[in-house]
């Protein structure tokens, strides 16, 4: 029997789990990106008017902008709950938090790198590759580059976890 003062130490999620929880936070994505493509049909309207709004189309310069904008919001969303909380909203519901491996919150830098890394290794192919090639405790390559973990908690009803 385990003394109950003691906290739990927490494991490394696996893979699936955080699959899992970005699932859960591509349903935000969607929403962020409905937000801003609202924000900017306001600003459209507001410039130009309601009048022939169909027919004004965005050069190559503003679709430039619109997309690195939307990029920015997507990456912001990231990069806020990981340094407010260590945790995403779908890295909640399935109980993982990022930390440093002495059991810190990550440092801006570290999210930075991380929510740019994300950017460029989200892709099927290189998910599954980090997935099978990489120790158990470092899955995802951006966790590896970024000197960080993802840790699973046990529920919060468990007393052993409650101090």
């Amino acid at each position: 029997m385990t003394d109950p003062t003691q906290a739990i130490a927490p494991t490394t999620a696996n893979l699936l789990r955080r699959l899992m929880a970005l699932l859960y936070d591509v349903f935000l994505l969607f929403a962020i990106t409905l937000g801003y493509g609202a924000f900017l049909l306001l600003i459209k309207i507001l410039f130009n008017g309601t009048q022939d709004l169909e027919t004004l189309q965005p050069g190559l310069v503003m679709q430039i902008l619109s997309f690195i904008g939307w990029l920015a919001a997507l990456a912001g969303y990231y990069f806020i709950c990981w340094r407010k909380q260590g945790q995403t909203l779908g890295m909640k519901a399935w109980r993982i938090k990022l930390q440093q491996p002495d059991g810190n919150m990550a440092t801006p830098k570290q999210c930075l790198i991380r929510t740019v890394l994300a950017a460029f290794l989200w892709q099927p192919q290189v998910l599954v590759i980090s997935g099978a090639c990489c120790p158990p405790p470092m899955a995802v390559c951006t966790i590896c580059i970024a000197a960080q973990r993802s840790c699973r908690y046990p529920k919060k009803n468990n007393k052993e976890y409650q101090q």
